[in-house]
């Protein structure tokens, strides 16, 4: 996606990482192993310690009722227990397997995140035996956030008090839109009145953090029903909204569609889908939210941080497991392998981590990934790149800014040198912020398909 693209075509994505994945590759595998099998440091030295990056685990839960037609993630549906519990024994051999690894060392979790797939799709026993097979091997009790996607039609009460009895202190609710015809439309499981019944489940629980997902965009989604979407989700009062604009990556079911039948996209346009974020936006600053990204809005910004985005934007360890699954450890990228019956047989059967294709990064590409990532957030503060990479991002990139700024995308500080120097995106810049990335790319991967 471009700053200029109007339609929402075949192809476009969220940045999510950098070098693009396609870049990946298996001949890396042994460098993703080496930095596993590295020790983190002497943990005997307290000062070394503390200079190590923070570290996050993120687990995949693949299952789904229904694949929606704009998914693009590795989801599996239809699926009987025995599969469900033949992958839940490989997700806890593999969490066996890391724990072993000595970057591992002595080091604590920072936060851990469950996603999917719909991870609540497990049933409260499924839920409570891997918990127990997972807590044999690792521990986040001292996390300050984990992190529980939930797709509505999932829940029920039992099952949502067991996650707040298993510690998870943020729980994400997929909503999407609030009109059944829309849910329908675009492949959702849920209705609405689902949500409203997991709701209240959800109150009683007293999560510390509840976010709600919205998208804009979806198939058939109009004015009158955006705005009827932003007032219902402001009658729950979540502690945050987190809000998408739909894209079309390559393999959803929507992008097939079209391919094949060389149809129009059905697809909200990219300015109506900035002007519906925008005017949830200012909704909810209207009702005492403030903006955290270009995609979120918190109630109490005392109260709610978001841990996994933070530290993932600021270049932390992240150990990842499951299907499909992608992380980042001792400088390198990597991702697991994508098929089914691959994964579980490199696990169950070969005992073995199960890695399909690594890559890493230069310090050039590290300070790429952590400024293009950051700046979704609304911010950069040019010093604290000048401190980590002996860069000054201004200097660097001064013609892409200033054409930024000419165009009314960003606000440019009248002294770089400042310590509290930041790059700050305007609302027409956040609002975009996906179609300014790929300027900071390097030239060779511009034009590359992303995954």
């Amino acid at each position: 996606m471009s700053t200029e693209a109007t339609k929402t075509e075949v192809g476009s994505y969220f940045i999510s990482n950098y070098p693009p994945y396609s870049q990946w590759t298996p001949e890396a595998i042994p460098e993703a192993l080496s930095a596993l099998a590295t020790l983190p440091g002497s943990v005997s030295n307290p000062e070394q310690a503390a200079e190590l990056p923070p570290l996050g685990l993120y687990l995949h839960i693949p299952f789904c009722r229904k694949r929606c037609k704009f998914c693009y993630f590795k989801v599996f549906t239809n699926v009987n227990a025995e599969a469900i519990e033949r992958y839940v024994s490989a997700l806890c051999q593999e969490i066996s397997l890391v724990a072993q690894q000595p970057l591992m060392q002595d080091r604590q979790f920072r936060f851990v995140y469950f996603g999917g797939g719909t991870p609540s799709f497990l049933s409260v026993k499924q839920l409570q035996s891997l918990m127990d097979r997972l807590h044999r091997h690792v521990s986040w009790n001292g996390a300050e956030e984990v992190t529980f996607e939930c797709e509505p039609g999932t829940l029920s009460e039992s099952k949502v008090q067991i996650l707040k009895e298993l510690g998870v202190t943020r729980l994400s609710l997929g909503v999407e839109n609030f009109s059944d015809a829309i849910l329908e439309e675009n492949g959702r499981a849920h209705l609405s009145k689902e949500v409203y019944r997991a709701w209240e489940w959800i109150s009683k629980a007293e999560f510390a953090n509840v976010n709600i997902d919205l998208i804009s965009g979806m198939v058939g989604e109009t004015w009158e029903n955006w705005k009827q979407n932003i007032q219902k989700t402001l009658e729950l009062s979540p502690e945050s909204v987190t809000i998408y604009q739909m894209e079309l990556p390559f393999n959803t079911v929507y992008s097939k569609g079209m391919l094949e039948s060389q149809s129009e996209s059905a697809v909200a346009t990219w300015p109506t889908k900035r002007d519906w974020v925008r005017y949830a936006f200012d909704v909810f600053q209207d009702n005492g939210y403030s903006i955290s990204s270009a995609y979120t809005v918190v109630k109490d910004p005392t109260k709610v941080s978001f841990s996994y985005r933070d530290n993932l934007w600021r270049g932390s360890d992240l150990l990842a497991t499951g299907i499909a699954s992608f992380g980042h450890v001792g400088g390198v990228h990597y991702q697991n392998v994508p098929e089914w019956d691959r994964y579980l047989s490199i696990i169950l059967d070969e005992n073995r981590l199960p890695i399909g294709r690594a890559y890493r990064p230069t310090v050039q590409q590290r300070l790429i990934r952590e400024m293009i990532l950051q700046l979704k957030k609304g911010y950069l503060n040019v010093e604290y790149f000048r401190r980590k990479f002996q860069v000054d991002i201004l200097e660097h990139w001064q013609s892409e800014w200033n054409a930024y700024a000419a165009d009314g995308y960003v606000q440019l500080p009248a002294d770089s040198k400042a310590q509290d120097a930041d790059i700050r995106l305007t609302t027409d810049g956040l609002l975009r912020v996906d179609g300014l990335l790929q300027a900071f790319f390097e030239p060779e991967f511009r034009n590359v398909r992303y995954t």
